[in-house]
């Protein structure tokens, strides 16, 4: 039975890291088919982690890897970043303004990140009233993007759509609108026995949402299995 249970639960890895890892190239030809990217393009990914996934999108294309700038909230990811691709690390606060004048890049990129953007995360599991953590994730995700459009003159933001069935953190169905008095005790549980373990940090945007963040972009759908998985909202320069 234990051998069963493994696996499964490699195949369901399995799985979902194609899914995912398809996702991922799809979004970056659309990124590319938006943005001409030359060698003096300056881009910053903000929520870049150690930059790994930039160098993915950018791969092939002419940049200077000092004109990307990976911005981060964890210092020895942008500092790995720069010694794996030569990015420019810069290291971020939580919240708050970047130390950069307005439209001093070309490009913003933002993968898998705005959802994040909620409160401190020495709150997530701590924080259980619902109404609480909504009104103060919608306050510092608008802040980010107030942040993101002050800084490129162009920017790419992706996030996970809230009403696909299959929440992207967790692999589990529908979570994102379970109450969040129940869902952190489910989480803590699930983070027990489940194969994706998860933080209770992220409050998923719907297109309605998108809109009003980012009123200047297009929004783009990316759909699977007839359901609109992710969302990107799309700028040009």
């Amino acid at each position: 039975m234990a051998r069963t249970g493994e696996a499964s639960a490699r195949m369901v890895t399995t799985l979902v890291n194609h899914v995912r890892s398809e996702a991922r190239a799809k979004r970056a030809r659309i990124f590319l088919e938006h943005f001409e990217i030359r060698r003096n393009t300056r881009i910053l990914d903000i929520g870049s982690e150690n930059g790994t996934h930039i160098a993915s999108v950018l791969a092939g294309t002419p940049i200077s890897p000092a004109n990307v700038h990976i911005a981060d909230i964890d210092p020895s990811a942008v500092q790995e970043g720069y010694r794996r691709f030569g990015f420019t690390p810069v290291h971020i606060p939580e919240a708050g303004r970047l130390p950069f004048e307005d439209g001093f890049f070309d490009i913003v990129y933002c993968s898998s990140v705005i959802e994040h953007v909620t409160v401190p995360k020495s709150e997530i599991w701590t924080l259980r009233d619902g109404a609480e953590f909504e009104r103060r994730a919608w306050a510092r995700q608008q802040e980010f993007a107030r942040e993101i459009v002050r800084l490129g003159k162009g920017y790419f933001v992706q996030t996970p759509c809230r009403s696909f069935p299959i929440e992207s953190h967790s692999w589990l169905p529908f979570v994102a609108y379970i109450p969040r008095r129940a869902l952190v005790p489910l989480l803590e549980a699930t983070n027990r026995v489940w194969i994706k373990k998860t933080t209770p940090d992220w409050h998923l945007l719907s297109e309605a949402e998108m809109r009003r963040l980012f009123p200047d972009a297009t929004i783009a759908k990316e759909r699977l299995g007839g359901f609109t998985k992710s969302l990107m909202a799309i700028r040009a320069p």
